[in-house]
């Protein structure tokens, strides 16, 4: 995964039915091959996910160096959440789906994002929205 060239999957889009683990999988293949660009592994809504995995960056990045396949990190991760309840997996979901900022500095900040992305709508507020929207999904 080369993210110089390419963006890493939707926040919004699931693996072993919970969000952020396809596009936490794909930083860190571009963290284990040194071609992040300008994202960066292991930030503030990796490590929920990582955690909710019961898992350290570290770890991961060793996992998917051993196991690249999407494939094989699923089977993994299934086991990894497979003493999860589906209401524990559904919460952890929906909090990180509608996280937002909290403060008034954040605030202004998803706000003048939303204007130098041309993407003003009401609907666009959580920190999901704001990296669909600025990597052109809508």
């Amino acid at each position: 995964m080369d993210l110089t060239k390419e963006f890493p999957r939707s926040p919004f889009d699931m693996m072993a039915g919970i969000v952020m683990l396809p596009r936490t999988l794909d930083k860190c293949k571009a963290y284990n091959a040194s071609t992040l660009g300008e994202y960066h592994y292991n930030c503030p809504l990796d490590q929920p996910m990582l955690a909710f995995l019961g898992i350290s960056d570290k770890e991961f990045a060793e996992k998917v160096k051993e196991n690249p396949e999407d494939e094989a990190i699923e089977v993994w991760a299934k086991e990894r959440l497979s003493g999860k309840s589906k209401e524990e997996i559904e919460k952890f979901n929906n909090q990180m789906r509608h996280s937002h900022p909290d403060d008034e500095e954040d605030k202004q900040w998803i706000e003048d994002e939303k204007k130098r992305l041309g993407k003003e709508r009401e609907t666009y507020y959580t920190w999901f929205d704001n990296i669909d929207a600025d990597e052109g999904r809508f």
